[in-house]
């Protein structure tokens, strides 16, 4: 089967997301210029460089309490975010931070989620987190739209990184143990628990 994403898509649902995968989530925390903290899971996203460190992740479509996510507001604002990773004991916690909530309702509160102070950012960690990523607003890129739906790219440069001490062994980080989930098609997910070795 072939077809044209621009023309009429011959599924009910839509496949592309459910072909690109798995997507790792990131669980970005932020926090506005109130104190409010926010948290929300964001599965297009990744690490995009990493001399510096540096990560993207895109936020699509609005609110209903305003034109961008609450995410993309903060980081506007305050110019920094954490990323955390949304592991298979969070991920109940995990769905529960997709709801669509006010922008004076704190996420962590509603998910049952302890934060964690960060290091060099004011936006909390998530404690039960194997990794926390500290991050720097490097730039925010505009993504060409079909639709009145507005996607903007989210790129930070990593300052600051914290990584659970029983998750390194031998000098290394053992990601399998970590148990990371990321995001397929439809509302499927997947479990990181099996790795294999290639040499270049």
């Amino acid at each position: 089967m072939f077809y044209e994403p621009n023309k009429k898509c011959p599924f009910k649902i839509d496949p592309f997301k459910s072909i690109v995968f798995p997507r790792p989530i990131g669980w970005i925390s932020s926090i506005s210029k109130n104190g409010i903290a926010n948290l929300a899971p964001y599965s297009y996203f990744n690490s995009v460089a990493d001399e510096p460190p540096q990560v993207m992740f895109c936020s699509n479509g609005s609110t209903a309490y305003g034109k961008y996510k609450d995410s993309l507001s903060n980081i506007l604002s305050t110019k920094e975010f954490v990323v955390n990773f949304v592991t298979s004991t969070l991920r109940n916690q995990m769905n529960i931070s997709s709801k669509d909530f006010k922008p004076d309702e704190d996420e962590f509160f509603f998910s049952n989620l302890k934060k964690k102070k960060s290091k060099l950012v004011k936006a909390p960690s998530v404690k039960d987190s194997p990794v926390n990523l500290e991050c720097k607003l490097v730039e925010t890129i505009k993504l060409k739209s079909n639709s009145k739906k507005i996607s903007i790219m989210v790129i930070g440069e990593v300052i600051g990184i914290y990584i659970n001490n029983k998750f390194i062994k031998n000098g290394r980080v053992d990601s399998v143990s970590m148990r990371y989930i990321a995001r397929m098609g439809y509302s499927e997910y997947t479990t990181v628990s099996s790795k294999f070795s290639l040499r270049r």
